[in-house]
């Protein structure tokens, strides 16, 4: 099928006309899919943004990590997760989002030594898909490769978009090896949602597990962004107690409405590849206690001062004893790292009026290892990068 053959055309419009919107981020090979998409009318309808970070600090930077290889796919699975999540910010609620990544190896201006080969996976409402394929070598030259990359791109899209296409395997030849693979969506984030789970454990592949081992060490947030310091603070952490840090984000909270499916799923794309992550719905240290019994939970001195706030127990100081008491019977305890107030102040552990049969609950990491001055919330204000972070690692 030639790119000027009216089918080829009808295909492409048929994507835009699918009701989905799109994101794409392409490395390696096969850029021209995107002059392919644009080339028939109507491609606004369908494409959201289309990147091309090339460079491999760039395909970093797009994907919050340094992937171990950038042709594999493992890599297009993740640039197709965060071109989907990056969607989920310019597109209104609702919309039926597709992410798609592609990265290739091909013909290039010295001897490549190794083969000569392309990975494409989408990730769409349905789940992920991924094809690979090693070309024939010496067949072809660049242009020839780059070519079928390109259509394969746009074969791929269109199915990620519900669009009934030919698979790219019509598109090589008996020697070269192309493979496909397709994963349902388990909808497991949908179900911690609708209260069919009360935990569930997310590996940094991504991979959710309902019944992991428990961590040690936790740090909770809503980590709306993720920062440098919450990355100073996860090391920090793990160097003072020995012990393997897993982050927690809470899908549902005390006073505001449950986080949106893809909300959460945005926010785990920032730790993809990094850290661990335990979504819950556990929104208070009482509730997260019993999910995690004889965990350390990391947090700023900030969040170390609501504990004793009888405001957030509804005024109720017996109540406050009563959390404070389970906590302890659960066996957790808490690190508390220093903070800079809104006032500009530093806030310590030693600035918080523990009660002494509390005090062993608490532990202070030493200003000197580690102080946040700005949180998440002030960066989003702000619009700018994070503030300063102090620490020695």
């Amino acid at each position: 099928m030639s790119p000027s053959d009216a089918a080829w055309q009808q295909l492409i419009a048929a994507s835009h006309g699918s009701g989905r919107k799109a994101a794409l981020a392409i490395t390696g090979g096969g850029s021209g899919a995107v002059g392919e998409l644009l080339r028939v009318p109507g491609g606004s309808r369908l494409l959201i943004e289309a990147q091309i970070p090339y460079d491999a600090l760039a395909l970093a930077a797009f994907l919050g990590f340094a992937p171990a290889q950038a042709c594999s796919a493992e890599t297009a699975i993740a640039m197709a997760r965060s071109a989907r999540a990056r969607a989920a910010g310019f597109a209104p609620a609702g919309t039926d989002l597709v992410g798609l990544g592609a990265t290739a190896a091909l013909v290039s201006d010295r001897p490549r030594k190794g083969e000569h080969r392309f990975h494409i996976a989408f990730a769409n409402a349905a789940g992920i898909a991924h094809c690979t394929c090693v070309l024939a070598k010496g067949r072809r030259d660049r242009a020839a490769e780059e070519d079928l990359v390109s259509r394969a791109i746009v074969l791929w899209l269109a199915r990620a978009c519900g669009v009934a296409a030919p698979s790219p395997r019509s598109l090589f030849d008996a020697d070269d090896d192309y493979a496909e693979t397709a994963v349902a969506a388990v909808d497991t984030i949908d179900r911690l949602l609708a209260g069919e789970h009360d935990r569930v454990t997310v590996r940094p592949d991504g991979q959710m597990m309902l019944s992991a081992p428990q961590p040690s060490l936790l740090f909770p947030g809503s980590f709306n962004p993720m920062h440098e310091g919450h990355v100073l603070l996860a090391r920090v952490a793990e160097e003072l107690t020995q012990r393997p840090l897993a982050f927690e984000i809470s899908v549902t909270n005390v006073d505001k409405p449950p986080l949106a499916a893809e909300t959460v799923r945005h926010r785990l794309a920032q730790f993809a590849w990094k850290w661990p992550v335990e979504l819950t719905r556990a929104p208070t240290f009482v509730e997260k206690s019993r999910l995690f019994p004889g965990t350390i939970f990391v947090v700023g001195a900030d969040t170390a001062e609501r504990l004793f706030g009888p405001k957030y127990y509804g005024d109720d100081e017996a109540r406050m004893h009563m959390a404070l008491e389970e906590i302890a019977n659960a066996g957790s305890s808490f690190l508390v790292a220093a903070r800079i107030d809104a006032a500009g102040r530093i806030r310590t552990l030693n600035d918080i009026p523990v009660p002494r049969r509390y005090a062993d609950l608490f532990t202070e990491i030493p200003e000197h290892r580690f102080r946040l001055d700005t949180s998440s919330s002030e960066i989003r204000a702000r619009g700018v990068q994070p503030g300063r972070a102090v620490g020695n690692s």
